[in-house]
């Protein structure tokens, strides 16, 4: 019993580290590639894996005064910060207010926002584009609008949060409002303090959205290279005449988008699974 126990935790260890590797091996590639110089190699792209001298050429090109990525990057990561700041406050008081409150029509408003989610989001494109567009948020105001069309939808995803919520026990409302105290003071002084694992979910979750944005950054930004997030910029670079010269500066490029996304998951994985874990529940 010992030994065929032994056995398939061994197959079951090696099944695990052959799908590893073949999930990490295209980061691996982008990581080799962003580190190749098409200028110091001749012949153009080769097919090989390894490049045969490393270099910092892309890098040093991406920081260079021929190009703007230092301000893609920046507009991205102001992009990032406030939608996760403004979304996570939405969220949280959407939440709450569905987890611990019964009002009139509580129910068909969950249940409506529960259909309009499962529809995409790029259906309402144009009519987004036309409103923003009238307030002057197209183009050179292209951040405050990502901005907008990020933070105004949010409270539609509720159900993690909610979720998580409904798993704290409403005794300890009950209590503080015997004792004098406010939904308010409830929620920043009790629920709040007891839900940090969701709202690390949901700062997560609300920080990956425009981070990794291609498809509403590059309508509302279309032809001003001012407004351009990095996933825009660098797209535009591949549509280039020279896209073997900017292939490898492409990858160098999704090296360093990639590393503050991985930076926090590997801080912040374990609130991050309770969150996952602790809003699956039904309420």
């Amino acid at each position: 019993m010992l030994r065929r126990r032994r056995i398939g935790n061994a197959l079951a260890y090696l099944l695990l580290i052959i799908i590893s590797v073949i999930w990490l091996f295209p980061f691996f590639c982008l990581l080799m590639q962003s580190f190749r110089s098409y200028a110091t190699e001749s012949g153009g792209m080769v097919n090989y894996l390894m490049p045969r001298e490393f270099s910092l050429d892309n890098y040093k090109f991406l920081f260079g005064d021929g190009t703007k990525f230092t301000k893609w990057y920046l507009n991205t990561f102001i992009i990032a910060v406030f939608v996760t700041l403004f979304q996570t406050i939405v969220i949280i008081c959407v939440s709450y207010a569905l987890s611990r409150m019964r009002f009139k029509g509580r129910r068909g408003l969950m249940n409506i926002w529960l259909v309009l989610g499962m529809f995409p989001g790029f259906l309402t494109m144009i009519c987004l584009y036309f409103l923003l567009k009238m307030l002057g948020l197209t183009q050179e105001g292209a951040i405050p609008g990502l901005i907008l069309i990020s933070v105004a939808s949010s409270g539609m995803g509720y159900y993690v949060c909610k979720g998580y919520f409904d798993t704290i026990p409403k005794s300890l409302d009950e209590a503080a409002r015997i004792d004098g105290a406010s939904r308010a003071q409830i929620l920043f002084q009790m629920i709040i303090p007891l839900s940090k694992p969701i709202i690390i979910y949901t700062a997560l979750v609300a920080f990956m959205a425009p981070w990794c944005d291609y498809i509403f950054a590059s309508y509302v930004a279309f032809g001003h290279s001012d407004s351009y997030n990095v996933a825009v910029a660098m797209q535009r670079w591949v549509w280039t005449n020279d896209y073997q010269g900017y292939f490898t500066r492409f990858c160098a490029g999704g090296i360093l988008v990639a590393i503050p996304v991985t930076i926090l998951f590997m801080c912040l994985q374990r609130y991050y699974v309770e969150g996952v874990t602790g809003g699956s529940v039904k309420g």
